[in-house]
């Protein structure tokens, strides 16, 4: 007998046993050899528009359709149960009446997709999900799907869109007391802030993240790895050198294969291309995102160029093309700030291999945003770096911490190297003295000069 007619069939049976009678014939369907997903789709389309059937009866089968999708033989047959799910959901979606039962099937369909490493079609299911419902009336099962939504785009790395969902995540994350969601937040906060390139906040994530015993030792490690990772590719600035302070202080980081590129960084030596090739190797994509460059970034190089047409260019180069790119050139331009008292524009692009007005851009820029002591002469196009000063230095050598020290407030910058000049021209003088008395010549320049 065709599934048609025994549908037709059933339509004249009593309704106390029309429940047991359809449930039947959905256990027939999936018992068969094969399963047919359209035979089981034509059966929940049935009872689901029929008014003779009922809303009662028509949950009931779907109830047990839920449940036979976690037994065999459909269990055995992702594709199958795949079909299935999308035709049921087809049939009832439009439907307030079976919330529920679409609830639990949505959750069986990205189960199924995320088994596929299907990231999107998975979170595109669950974003399909009535959060209003009884079965996630809950806030902690709100919770653990918008976290479930967060790591499945970060996996398709849709960061915009992960990042609206953990913020609806934030809003629900004081109400659970569950530590393996409060972990899993955490990280996808971390990932995100990986992701939107807020690399000293996701390093600092990270870092914590790396002490929790609750994580496995090689997680850990990894998380740690990352951490570095992050301040490597962090704006140059006391920020990161903080963190870089931090990071090397960790007796771990010694066992990373990206170790030596931040103890360079944190002694603030100057890094050559070939010591950052092979960390570029292990960076992900987005770590190696082009950085678009603004009209006026190359119109100044190219203006540049006009006006010194009898120099060789030190280079054509506009500006850093990535976010590795720019963390490079921006550390060897703090590196060279320790070096040198003051540097050309053509000398500070050859250093960082740039057009000269590119990199007086990009000291500009860095001089600007407080992460930089310099001034730009553009007359003379020269940069003179600005020294600290020795407690200055002495709080916050390395950028291990701010020291508040109450000095006497002596004028502008420009005073006070004005004073330190005219200390050490009285102390020359005074070695100069020194040495005429002891040689005897003092008291003949006395008498010569009465």
């Amino acid at each position: 007998m065709s599934l048609d007619s025994k549908l037709a069939s059933l339509a004249s049976v009593p309704q106390k046993d029309k429940g047991a009678a359809y449930c039947d014939v959905l256990k027939q369907l999936v018992s068969s050899s094969p399963p047919s997903a359209d035979d089981m789709g034509q059966l929940v389309r049935y009872v689901v528009s029929q008014d003779h059937v009922g809303l009662v009866v028509a949950r009931q089968v779907l109830g047990e359709l839920v449940k036979a999708l976690d037994e065999d033989p459909l269990k055995a047959n992702d594709e199958i149960q795949k079909n299935v799910i999308l035709s049921t959901l087809e049939s009832i979606q439009r439907s307030v009446s079976f919330q529920e039962q679409a609830t639990a099937l949505r959750l069986k369909l990205a189960d199924i997709y995320e088994a596929e490493e299907e990231w999107s079609d998975a979170a595109k299911t669950l974003m399909g999900l009535n959060f209003d419902s009884g079965r996630l009336a809950e806030d902690e099962q709100k919770l653990n799907i918008y976290i479930r939504i967060v790591r499945l785009l970060l996996e398709d790395e849709d960061s915009v869109q992960a990042e609206t969902y953990q913020n609806r995540a934030g809003l629900l994350i004081h109400s659970t007391s569950n530590r393996e969601l409060q972990l899993s937040y955490k990280l996808c906060q971390a990932r995100i802030n990986d992701y939107t390139r807020k690399f000293v906040e996701a390093a600092m994530r990270y870092h914590e993240l790396s002490w929790v015993a609750e994580i496995d030792d090689e997680e850990r490690l990894q998380m740690l790895s990352a951490a570095v990772t992050c301040a490597v590719l962090a704006p140059a600035g006391p920020n990161r050198s903080r963190l870089l302070a931090s990071l090397c202080r960790d007796e771990r980081t010694a066992q990373l294969s990206n170790y030596t590129i931040l103890s360079k960084m944190f002694l603030e030596h100057i890094l050559r291309p070939s010591e950052v090739k092979g960390f570029e190797e292990s960076l992900k994509p987005h770590q190696l995102a082009k950085i678009a460059q603004s009209s006026n970034d190359r119109v100044a190089a190219v203006d540049d160029e006009q006006q010194q047409p009898g120099d060789e260019p030190v280079s054509k180069r506009t500006g850093p093309s990535t976010v590795l790119d720019r963390a490079v050139m921006e550390h060897n331009l703090l590196s060279c700030s320790k070096i040198y008292n003051n540097i050309t524009f053509s000398g500070l692009g050859t250093l960082l291999d740039l057009a000269p007005a590119a990199a007086e851009t990009m000291a500009r820029r860095m001089i600007e945003q407080g992460r930089l002591r310099a001034s730009i002469d553009q007359v003379e196009r020269l940069i003179t770096f600005e020294s600290r000063d020795d407690e200055e230095a002495q709080g916050k050598a390395g950028g291990l911490g701010d020291v508040n020290l109450e000095t006497e407030d002596t004028g502008a910058p420009f005073t006070k190297k004005w004073d330190r000049q005219i200390r050490r021209t009285a102390a020359n003088v005074e070695e100069v003295v020194q040495a005429l008395h002891e040689k005897g010549l003092a008291e003949n320049a006395v008498a010569m000069t009465a």
